[in-house]
């Protein structure tokens, strides 16, 4: 079964400085048909104005990954990282006991252009951990490569919680299979581009909750960037 959650469905927040889509309930837009699915809590596709940016806020219990599409993000929290997040960079953030983070735009003329992904943890009050890694342009061309897992390997982070996720640049007409395990899941969001899942078709800022789907075939209909879930 393959359930298509639109783009235009989603949850919107213009701030001026921040224009978000909120696929799961988030902040102010609450839709109990869609708070989470399986683990997966959170995935709000933000654009950040030049030189602004969330202030410092705090978080806990929460694994947040932080996936840039265009521009450069500005990070610094309450561990002691400072760093810069770009497209090709995976950032994982592990809340845990509480974590103080600022994030800005760090440029002061284009968009930033990002996926904020937040998953439940595999249990409360675990140590804040801080983690980013660069991942290759051919770790993603035309294949499904391997960002953040429980268990990581090739450059993956490290996440707290029985999931990996996938990352692909898909050339127009190239396709990636993917084998689903009993009593696993998946989701599918299309960060950019289009792409046919199984005979559905996914535009940019759609997404797709999977079950009971034994094998995927995702096919680019134009040149796509998707991001691959596969849950508990």
């Amino acid at each position: 079964m393959i359930q298509i959650r639109k783009s235009q469905e989603r949850g919107h927040a213009n701030h001026g400085w921040l224009d978000s889509y909120h696929t799961f309930s988030f902040a102010d837009y609450f839709d109990q048909k869609h708070m989470n699915f399986r683990k997966l809590r959170v995935i709000n596709e933000d654009r950040v104005q030049p030189a602004e940016g969330f202030p410092s806020h705090s978080h806990r219990d929460m694994e947040i990954l932080t996936y840039i599409l265009e521009g450069t993000l500005e990070h610094k929290d309450s561990m002691g990282n400072g760093s810069q997040i770009k497209p090709g960079d995976i950032q994982r953030m592990s809340a845990g006991t509480g974590v103080t983070h600022s994030e800005y735009n760090a440029s002061k003329n284009e968009l930033v252009h990002l996926l904020q992904i937040w998953i439940l943890p595999e249990k409360p009050g675990l140590k804040p951990g801080y983690e980013q890694v660069r991942m290759s342009e051919e770790t993603r061309k035309n294949r499904l490569g391997l960002i953040a897992s429980h268990t990581p390997k090739n450059g993956a982070v490290k996440i707290n919680q029985d999931v990996e996720l996938f990352a692909s640049l898909l050339d127009k007409g190239k396709k990636v299979e993917y084998e689903i395990e009993d009593r696993r899941y998946a989701w599918l969001q299309v960060a950019g581009g289009s792409v046919e899942v199984n005979g559905t078709i996914l535009n940019a800022g759609d997404g797709a909750a999977i079950s009971a789907e034994k094998r995927l075939e995702i096919t680019a209909k134009k040149d796509s960037e998707i991001l691959f879930f596969d849950l508990a």
